[in-house]
Parts: structure tokens; C-alpha cells; sequence
């Protein structure tokens, strides 16, 4: 299962992130996953880091774009219910960071 936390502030997503790039967390292991678009690739681009805007990645044509960020979520690893939950989240602003890698648990407690 893959670590997944939400946040609200940019500048403290940022900072985790600099913190996993600087625990050798791969940049591969790391997807940044919001509503808009640009906010993710503002974050992307901050943190110096290729592979993480998860926005881009094409999987599909989907009618609402909360389709198709659930269905992203599903292809990360998060459980249906939780996928649902996280989209919910995203409609109200929240942008998530996900990491494949078990390390982040303990690099971002």
C-alpha cells in the first residue's frame, strides 16, 4: 500500500518532497495527484524533481475528470473506497502526494 497523505499548503508539500528527494527516495516512487492541473505542475516544477506529475500521465478518455483522477489512484495502488474518499478530498481543493516507496512512512511521520 502506498503512502498517501493530503495537503493544503503547497510550501509544506514542497518541503516533503525535498525531504524524500533527500532521504534517496527514487523520484519514480514519488506522484503528486490534484484537481488542477497547473497547482501540480507549479509543485513539480519547485521541487526540482522529474516523474512526479502524475497529472499527465494519459490512461484513458474519461467524461469527468474525477473518473479519471480515481481511476489514477487505483493504478498507484489505493483501494477503491479510499480512491473515492481522496477524489472527494481533491474536489475540495486538497492536493495529495503518493509514494510507492515503504520508506516515506517513516522519512515523513
Amino acid at each position: 500500500m502506498p503512502f498517501v497523505k493530503a495537503y493544503t499548503n503547497d510550501e509544506m508539500l514542497e518541503k516533503d518532497i525535498n525531504t524524500l528527494k533527500e532521504s534517496d527516495i527514487n523520484s519514480k516512487e514519488i506522484f503528486v495527484l490534484s484537481h488542477d492541473d497547473d497547482r501540480t505542475a507549479r509543485i513539480v516544477s519547485n521541487t526540482d524533481i522529474s516523474g512526479i506529475d502524475y497529472n499527465k500521465e494519459n490512461i484513458g478518455s474519461f467524461e469527468k475528470q474525477g473518473d479519471e483522477l480515481r481511476e489514477k489512484l487505483l493504478e498507484l495502488g489505493i483501494a477503491d473506497a479510499e480512491a473515492h474518499e481522496f477524489e472527494e478530498d481533491m474536489d475540495e481543493g486538497k492536493v495529495f502526494l503518493i509514494v510507492k516507496d515503504e520508506r516515506a512512512v517513516t522519512v515523513l511521520k
